[in-house]
Parts: structure tokens; C-alpha cells; sequence
């Protein structure tokens, strides 16, 4: 499936010169995403921010950081994962992205998805979760259980930005994190 049509590298280039949707007039950067091709587990985010935008690297900010420290505190190293958004520039203002916004990114997320074959996908915050699951279920309900949806395996999560905020949700990301270790050992070969 390596064909030069889908090489990490060409989705990237892709993304770079996208114009897709609006959000292309007023990025710095579009953020492909970045990580190991052999990972076991890509994170998805909802959208670059400030830091991501400038630097074109995602999760680069305070949110980055927590997910650093959060990856860590479990032993795995953030070379070893995949970490992109579902869109994959900067909304005005850090704004949620608009639904015309996420399906004209859809595509991109979708290969890197393909390509990457990842046994966990683990969408971060509601907007990540609503754009890759047929649920109506919030964050709330939904982090921390695994489920299989269409040949795949969600392990839904807090954003890392909510436990900026909140900081009862640290907690809460730290043992989902715990558990997410947990799941990706049982599923080592």
C-alpha cells in the first residue's frame, strides 16, 4: 500500500499547499501531523493552535506538553506514537472547526489512518471523537473504554487541553492513560 500516492510524506505535502476550506487564508502553518510510521497508536486532536500553527508541528503548546508528560508517566516515548488533529489548520481564534471544515480534512486523517494501520486510534476531546465514531456520546461517557467500530479500535480520551482547565481531569487522563498502556500491552504480538 506504500504507493506514492500515500506515503506519509505525500499527505504532508498535500496538507502544506491544501486549500480546501477557508482555514488555509489564515494559517501561518498547516499541521499534518508528525510520529513513527511503525507506531501501534495515533493520537487525533481537533486543531492546531497558536504554538502548532507557528511551528507546524502539533501539540507543541501547554496542551503538548501535558500529553508529553502524560505519555511518559506510562513509559511511551512520543517518537514511538502518531499525533495529528482532525483539521489540520488553525481555526480563527482557536474556534471549534465547522463541519465543512472537518469533512474537507476528512480525507487526509482518513489515509493517515490507512497507511499507518494503527491497532488503537485515540481521538482526543469531543470534536476528535464526534468526527472519527458514529456516536452521539460526549467525552464524558466515552473516555477511557475501548471499543471496535469498522475493523478499528477507538480509545477515546480527554483532550489534554481540558486538563489545563480542570485540573481534576489530570486524574482522570492519568489513568486513562494507565489503561490505554494497558490495552496496547495485550495487544503486543
Amino acid at each position: 500500500m506504500h504507493s506514492s500516492q500515500n506515503s506519509l510524506r505525500k499527505i504532508s505535502e498535500e496538507v502544506i499547499a491544501c486549500t480546501r476550506c477557508r482555514l488555509c487564508q489564515s494559517r501561518k502553518n498547516a499541521v499534518p501531523g508528525e510520529g513513527s510510521e511503525g507506531t501501534k497508536v495515533i493520537f487525533v486532536g481537533e486543531a492546531p493552535g497558536e504554538q502548532e500553527d507557528i511551528q507546524g508541528r502539533p501539540f507543541v503548546g501547554s496542551a503538548g506538553k501535558l500529553l508529553n508528560e502524560l505519555l511518559e508517566s506510562v513509559g511511551i516515548r512520543r517518537e514511538d506514537v502518531y499525533i495529528t488533529n482532525i483539521v489540520k489548520c488553525r481555526p480563527p481564534n482557536n474556534r471549534p472547526p465547522r463541519k465543512d471544515e472537518t469533512n474537507a480534512c476528512k480525507p487526509y486523517l482518513d489515509r493517515q489512518i490507512l497507511l499507518l494501520a494503527p491497532r488503537v486510534i485515540c481521538p482526543m476531546g469531543n470534536s476528535a471523537i464526534h468526527s472519527l465514531i458514529e456516536s452521539e456520546k460526549s467525552v464524558t461517557e466515552l473516555h477511557g473504554i475501548p471499543f471496535e467500530e469498522g475493523g478499528l479500535t477507538y480509545f477515546p480520551m480527554y483532550h489534554p487541553a481540558a486538563a489545563l482547565y480542570t485540573f481534576q481531569l489530570r486524574k482522570v487522563m492519568e489513568e486513562d492513560f494507565r489503561k490505554l498502556r494497558g490495552l496496547l500491552d495485550s495487544l503486543s504480538d
